[in-house]
């Protein structure tokens, strides 16, 4: 099954550049370009791409946005793409919100280009790109800087079985499922079966948004 990608990036030449690697992989189809995020939105609307991988930062629009307006679409519009977003490693909490918006990770601009394509792969199939220690420790970094939400979130952590905790304390600490089956000694199928339950209990979008969930809940320390 092919994948429908667009680009969003100010920048013509890293738009060039990524839509050739994109391109040439036969598994993926790049379907549009657009500058910044206004015109990010609406090529997705019209195009109905199943990836977009979004810059932070641009004029007109920028990613976050973007990424709010693609992921909470107004009534009508039933259309909800996975989103990926670039950026350098100098970055602000504008990732961290970006991950709250919905975006399902995020990727280095100057990653290896076969990064870029797993990356569209892995986001494509329905998870988040969580696995880089960069992304992890990013997303400690913001996370600390603010204190844990201990009202509603941890409220809501109660719905949850001790094993159901413990794989969403796991996948906040950026384990795959197949690490969080040797770790718990289960099988891989069991472990999938127990995040789509932390997702559908906590109604969370991804593991991207179990992540975050599990530190503003304070189940998870930064550092830890």
């Amino acid at each position: 099954m092919t994948t429908r990608v667009i680009i969003v990036d100010d920048q013509a030449m890293v738009r060039a550049g990524f839509a050739a690697l994109l391109a040439a992989q036969s598994d993926i189809d790049v379907v549009g370009e657009a500058p910044d995020g206004a015109q990010g939105v609406e090529l997705s609307r019209r195009t109905h791409p199943d990836v977009v991988l979004m810059d932070v930062r641009m004029p007109e629009m920028d990613g976050l946005e973007a990424a709010r307006r693609l992921l909470s679409p107004p009534p009508g519009v039933t259309h909800r793409p996975r989103v990926l977003m670039l950026t350098t490693f100098d970055v602000d909490d504008y990732v961290y919100e970006a991950l709250r918006a919905g975006a399902s990770g995020f990727l280095l601009k100057d990653a290896p280009p076969a990064d870029l394509i797993a990356a569209v792969r892995v986001v494509a199939s329905g998870d988040a790109l969580l696995a880089p220690s960069v992304t992890r420790r990013l997303i400690a970094d913001f996370a600390q800087q603010r204190p844990a939400s201990r009202g509603k979130p941890a409220l809501r952590l109660k719905g949850l079985t001790e094993r159901e905790t413990e794989v969403l304390t796991l996948v906040a600490r950026g384990q795959s499922n197949t690490e969080i089956a040797g770790t718990l000694v289960l099988a891989e199928q069991t472990v999938k079966t127990h995040v789509s339950r932390v997702l559908t209990k906590l109604d969370l979008r991804d593991r991207a948004q179990a992540v975050v969930f599990a530190y503003e809940s304070g189940l998870v320390a930064p550092g830890e």
